[in-house]
């Protein structure tokens, strides 16, 4: 795959340096680890890449718009992947990027949380790969777990690159991910055979990297 070259992608010299530098899904995850997560105190954001690096934060969809422009930029596919719960606006989605080293998948993914974190390329499918969260993926109030799709693979070249540099809010790149098929992880049967998380869980999953401001 032919990598996104500097006048392609429309950023400036110094923002396409940012990204450049950022040539492996580790180094890239290591950057998104770096800065604050977007509370969106103003209001609901989906920022592009160039506005995550100028505000310095991001959120989930946001970090995985950025790691899927700097896959590009080194010649890898700028893949996204949605993961989404049973009990639909009760759960709250989580984008990942995909990255694959020697026939097997990997993820970036900017959290918050303990939990629901970076993936080793250690997955030969997606299905594979969104299994690994389920364990994670449950409600810090309750216990329960609730991670039930995955969507397909979206392949951001799709939309060509403006999304990169846009000022706006890409609203439209999540209406896409809510278009894109989803398969189901566990059959509707097992539900009830599901552990809550425990104590110990539980106190992993209330930690948080970046506190909110009071």
């Amino acid at each position: 795959m032919k990598r996104l070259t500097f006048p392609q992608s429309g950023l400036t010299l110094d923002e396409y340096k940012i990204l450049e530098k950022l040539s492996t899904p580790i180094l890239i995850q290591n950057f998104l680890d770096s800065i604050p997560i977007n509370y969106e105190t103003k209001g609901d954001t989906h920022m592009s890449p160039r506005r995550v690096l100028r505000e310095n934060k991001s959120h989930c969809i946001e970090g995985a718009l950025f790691a899927a422009a700097a896959l590009w930029i080194h010649g890898e596919p700028p893949i996204i992947m949605n993961l989404s719960g049973r009990f639909g606006g009760d759960d709250v989605d989580h984008v990942i990027t995909l990255y694959k080293r020697n026939g097997r998948i990997g993820a970036i993914s900017k959290t918050n949380h303990a939990t629901i974190r970076f993936r080793d390329p250690a997955y030969r499918t997606p299905r594979e790969l969104a299994l690994s969260y389920f364990h994670e993926w449950f409600s810090n109030a309750t216990g329960v777990k609730s991670l039930q799709y995955y969507s397909k693979p979206l392949d951001m070249r799709r939309f060509g690159t403006d999304w990169i540099t846009t000022e706006k809010d890409l609203y439209n790149i999540a209406d896409a991910l809510d278009e894109q098929a989803r398969y189901q992880l566990i059959p509707e049967k097992n539900w009830r055979f599901v552990r809550k998380a425990d104590a110990m869980e539980l106190k992993a999953g209330s930690f948080l990297e970046w506190p909110k401001s009071p």
